[in-house]
């Protein structure tokens, strides 16, 4: 079966096919560095590491790129209340370097793959000057009074195809905020002159700094070529955003993204996060008390197109939900040891409901129910077949089906390693554990067991030894 994901631009699910054979190139928006990352960060952050790295799974030689937008209106506001009486664009470019060094610490804590470029808007500002010195021969930008604006009108009926609006629609909402130059209320800025004392690049409109969306079609097209394959990022981004950005693009007679993917917002307790509602959770709240993979565990249980609400408790049944799953791997592997692996027509099956789940449109809810079904199979073959204990070659088959639950789990970015006890004192533990066992100490068994799970393991027995696992 082919891949297929479901193209923003069209409303369709369509075949995916590369430009070029092997090579996928992939652009993704990435965060605006004025504050910690919150889970809604996470999400989309997520989704697209899933995506890379099924493409990879799948043999293609992922291109991707992450931008960091390291100039805007809110760093700026941050900056200037951090620092009213010093030099503003120092100490804007000194908050972005702050919370970029925070969002990148999150991300490597969230186990993501690191983009192959993550270029920062500030250091691709010269090629932005001269993506709008091309738009503007075309008549799709001009020189407002402050600043440079886009023309939406001159583009026709391709405005508004990304987002399925109709540009005379859109402007009912539309309000000119007084001092803007644009000819039309649609119109959007380029380039803003400066205002005093606020951070600027010289250009040939005079000293100023890029508007939001010029950022990303000027960096996409740099690195990746006028026509790539896959443009990435949240629903929230679709208009104005991408749609903008696609408009610049079409402006200068680049045909951009092919496919345009985009993620689920994700609420809290039924709401938008907003720091006015006192409801934003950041990364780092939520990996104070759980694993990455916990995270990871709770966006992979509903479809990424799909909205989603974080809860507490939601995250807690996440929780129980990777703890089941790590538990049971784990219990086996440590009950079959080593040895060689063999295939089965039966696992084969599972793989074809995996693979089959993530082609279509990656159906990760569907994906990690087989990896519970390879687990239940397992189980099965360790049982045996009453009364008799399970065979040389049930346990080979036990062993390669959860070499391929580790292998495909790992495509979902689940490490199934939040287990075991690497500490010193646990492995003592757990062999003077298993001496009163051998021994029928079962009083210091027992007041041994309580100090492990009093230090977060779970403790299982097997026949002959004491199995742990640490709580995620």
């Amino acid at each position: 079966m082919s891949i297929r994901f479901t193209n923003t631009l069209t409303r369709q699910k369509e075949e995916f096919k590369a430009l070029h054979g092997g090579r996928v190139s992939l652009y993704v928006c990435g965060v605006t560095v004025y504050d910690h990352c919150h889970v809604g960060h996470a999400r989309g952050a997520v989704v697209f590491d899933v995506l890379r790295r099924y493409l990879q799974d799948r043999g293609y030689a992922v291109v991707h790129v992450r931008n960091v937008t390291d100039v805007d209106d809110k760093i700026i506001e941050r900056a200037r209340s951090e620092s009213p009486t010093g030099d503003l664009k120092a100490a804007a470019l000194a908050v972005a370097r702050r919370y970029e060094a925070s969002f990148r610490e999150d991300f490597d804590k969230l186990g993501l793959l690191p983009p192959r470029y993550e270029p920062r808007a500030t250091e691709y500002i010269p090629k932005m000057i001269r993506f709008i010195e091309d738009l503007i021969p075309g008549g799709y930008a001009y020189e407002g009074t402050d600043g440079v604006y886009f023309s939406v009108r001159n583009l026709g009926r391709e405005y508004g195809r990304l987002s399925h609006q109709n540009p005379d629609q859109m402007i009912e909402g539309v309000r000119v905020e007084p001092g803007e130059g644009k000819r039309d209320p649609l119109d959007f800025a380029l380039w803003k002159k400066a205002k005093p004392d606020e951070p600027s690049w010289e250009s040939p409109w005079g000293p100023g700094r890029p508007g939001w969306h010029i950022e990303c079609s000027a960096m996409s097209t740099n690195i990746l070529g006028n026509l790539f394959d896959i443009h990435g990022g949240g629903q929230d981004l679709i208009f104005p955003h991408h749609e903008n950005e696609r408009a610049q693009a079409l402006g200068s007679g680049k045909p951009f993204a092919r496919y345009w993917l985009h993620n689920g917002l994700l609420t809290v307790n039924g709401q938008k996060m907003s720091k006015s509602a006192g409801n934003v959770i950041r990364i780092q709240d939520v990996l104070a008390k759980h694993s990455p993979d916990v995270l990871r565990m709770f966006f992979l249980g509903a479809h990424y197109k799909s909205p989603q609400d974080f809860t507490w408790e939601r995250l807690e049944e996440a929780a129980n939900s990777y703890d089941r799953l790590v538990g049971v791997f784990q219990n086996m592997q440590q009950k079959i040891g080593t040895g060689p692996e063999t295939g089965s027509k039966l696992l084969e099956q599972h793989r074809d409901r995996f693979f089959t789940a993530m082609d279509d449109d990656l159906n990760t809810p569907e994906a990690l129910a087989v990896l519970f079904g390879l687990l239940s199979t397992a189980g099965s073959r360790l049982q045996g077949r009453a009364p008799k204990p399970p065979t040389p070659d049930d346990m080979e088959k036990v062993r390669f089906i959860l070499s391929q639950v580790q292998k495909l789990a790992q495509v979902l970015g689940l490490s199934l390693a939040s287990f075991g006890a690497n500490d010193p004192l646990v492995e003592q533990l757990i062999s003077e554990r298993d001496e009163a066992r051998k021994q029928k100490d079962y009083a210091a068994s027992d007041k041994i067991r309580d100090q492990l799970a009093e230090m977060g393991y779970v403790v299982e027995d097997t026949s002959d030894k004491t199995v742990v696992r640490k709580k995620v």
